[in-house]
C-alpha cells in the first residue's frame, strides 16, 4: 500500500523558448504512451520530504536545458505528432509505502505491488493534457529504509540513451554538482529530416514490412491475446565467454569474433524457437533497433536529444535452421542485420521510407495492445518472431541523487509482446563490476521451457 503525500507540477526555473518543436520521422515511430522503469536505492536517509524538495528544485533547473520535456504532445492535421513547448511542466510525486523494501522481492514486473511505485496516468484524458515526464519518489517502511524512483517517459521525446542522460544529469544536479557543457542536450532534430523533395527509398526496407505469421494463420490476433510474463536472467562472465567460444567459426578466420550482443541475441532466438515448439519449416525473424548517432555522415552530436534508432531485421530463417545449426548461424544473421544499418545511405533511405507512411501513423503509435485492444493491422513482434534491445551501453547506475548509486534498475511493466532486453547489472564478481542480465518478456505458456533451454544450452 502506497500513500501519495504530495504531487508537484515542476516547470522550468527560467523562461524557456515557446512554440512548436518539429519531431523527426524517427520520433514518429513510437507509441505516445509512457515507458515505465524503476530505480531502487538502499539509502537509510529518513527525511523523504527534504529529498523530494532537492529533486524538485533540480528538476526545475534541468528543465531549463531540457525544456521540451515540460511541453505537451499534439496531433497535426496530417496525423503527425508535434511538440508544443508550452512549459506546462513535468510531474513529481512524493510517496510512502507501508511495505519494507524486502517485501517487494526482486522488483521485477511480476512482483505484486510494483505498479504502485510508478506514477499513474489516466489515458482517458486528451493526449495534450498529459505530462511527458513523471517521477515518483517512494520511501520504504521499516528500519532498513530505502527509496524507489519510478519513472514514466514519453518515447516520442527521446530514446533510451536520451532518457538516461537526462536522468543522470538531473541526479547530478540533485546531489549539488554542476553540469559540464558537454552534458547539455542538443535539441535540433533537423539532421534527421528526410530528403526534400521526398525521394523513393533506395533499399528494400523489410524492417517496416509485416513479419512472418505462424503457419496456417492469417493474422496474429490470437498471439496478441496470450498472457505475457517476465523473467530476469543473470549471466556470469563464464556464461558469456562460453557462448562466445561456442560461436567461433574456425573456417572463417577473417571474421572478427562475435560480440556479446550477437551471441546472447542468437542464444535467445534459439531458445525461443525451441520453447515455442512450432513446425520445423516455420519462418522466423529477430527485429531490433541500432543507435545511429555514429552511423550518420556526419555523425550526430553525442548529446543529441531525440530518437536516433535505426530499426533492422534479420534475414528470414526457418525454425529448424536456428535450432539445429550451431549458435554461430544465428549470430551471423544478427550481425547481418546490424551491418545493414551501418550504411549512411541505408539510414537516409529509411527516413524517406518512413516519411511516406502518412496516414498509417496511428496504427504504429497508438498503444492498442497496452489498452487491451487487438487488431490485425497493428504491428506485432511476438510469436513466431521476437524483438530485442540492448541497454549494455547505457549508464543507468550513474543516477545518484545523493542516495548513492542504485542497486537495481529495470523495466516496471511487462511488454505486450515477446521481447528480450540485454543490459548490465552491478555485480562484484562480474567483468568490471557488472554482470550481463536479460530482461525477458515472453508468453506465459512458453516461459518455463524458454528458461530451461536458456541454461541447458550454454
Amino acid at each position: 500500500m502506497v500513500t501519495i503525500l504530495g504531487t508537484h507540477t515542476v516547470i522550468p526555473k527560467e523562461e524557456t523558448p515557446k512554440g512548436l518543436l518539429w519531431l523527426s520521422d524517427n520520433d514518429q515511430l513510437w507509441r505516445w504512451s509512457h515507458t515505465p522503469s524503476i530505480y531502487v536505492y538502499k539509502s537509510k536517509q529518513n527525511n523523504n520530504t527534504v529529498l523530494v524538495e532537492r529533486m524538485r528544485d533540480s528538476l526545475s533547473e534541468i528543465l531549463v536545458h531540457y525544456y521540451p520535456l515540460a511541453g505537451r504532445l499534439n496531433w497535426t492535421a496530417g496525423g503527425r505528432l508535434e511538440l508544443d513547448c508550452n512549459a506546462n511542466g513535468a510531474l513529481l510525486l512524493e510517496a510512502e509505502s507501508k511495505k519494507s523494501m524486502a517485501e517487494y522481492g526482486d522488483f521485477t514486473p511480476n512482483q505484486p505491488g510494483i505498479k504502485e511505485l510508478i506514477p499513474a496516468v489516466d489515458y482517458s484524458r486528451q493526449m495534450n493534457e498529459l505530462p511527458l515526464f513523471l517521477a515518483q519518489v517512494t520511501k520504504f517502511h521499516g528500519g532498513d529504509g530505502g527509496f524507489a524512483v519510478g519513472i514514466l517517459w514519453s518515447h516520442p521525446l527521446g530514446d533510451g540513451l536520451a532518457a538516461i542522460r537526462f536522468i543522470n544529469s538531473w541526479a547530478k544536479l540533485t546531489r549539488g554538482a554542476k553540469l559540464d557543457p558537454s552534458e547539455l542536450p542538443f535539441l535540433d532534430r533537423s539532421a534527421l529530416k528526410s530528403t526534400e523533395p521526398l525521394t523513393s527509398p533506395r533499399f528494400d526496407h523489410r524492417e517496416f514490412k509485416p513479419l512472418p505469421l505462424i503457419l496456417g494463420r492469417t493474422d496474429n490476433i490470437e498471439e496478441q491475446k496470450k498472457k505475457k510474463t517476465f523473467a530476469l536472467l543473470k549471466l556470469t562472465s563464464e556464461h558469456v565467454q562460453k557462448l562466445k567460444k561456442n560461436a567461433i567459426v574456425t573456417e572463417n578466420g577473417n571474421e572478427r569474433p562475435y560480440s556479446r550482443f550477437e551471441v546472447i541475441s542468437a542464444h535467445i532466438w534459439r531458445c525461443a524457437c525451441k520453447a515455442r515448439n512450432l513446425e520445423e519449416n516455420q519462418p522466423t525473424v529477430v527485429k531490433f533497433n541500432v543507435d545511429i548517432r555514429n552511423r550518420m555522415n556526419p555523425p550526430l552530436p553525442q548529446n543529441y536529444f531525440g530518437n536516433a534508432l535505426g530499426p533492422t531485421v534479420t534475414p528470414t530463417c526457418y525454425l529448424k535452421e536456428i535450432t539445429s545449426q550451431p549458435i554461430s548461424y544465428a549470430a551471423q544473421k544478427i550481425r547481418e542485420a546490424v551491418k545493414k544499418v551501418s550504411n549512411h545511405e541505408f539510414v537516409k533511405s529509411q527516413m524517406d521510407y518512413v516519411a511516406g507512411f502518412e496516414n498509417r501513423w496511428d496504427l504504429i503509435r497508438t498503444p492498442y495492445l497496452e489498452k487491451g485492444e487487438y487488431r490485425a493491422d497493428v504491428p506485432f513482434f511476438g510469436n513466431p518472431n521476437i524483438i530485442l534491445g540492448s541497454w549494455m551501453s547505457m549508464p543507468f547506475y550513474e543516477a545518484d541523487f545523493g542516495l548513492g548509486k542504485p542497486f537495481y534498475f529495470g523495466p516496471a511493466g511487462v511488454c505486450p509482446y515477446d521481447r528480450a532486453v540485454i543490459a548490465l547489472m552491478p555485480d562484484e564478481d562480474g567483468d568490471n563490476g557488472y554482470a550481463v542480465v536479460v530482461y525477458m518478456h515472453f508468453q506465459v505458456e512458453h516461459m518455463k521451457d524458454f528458461i530451461k533451454y536458456f541454461w541447458e544450452d550454454i
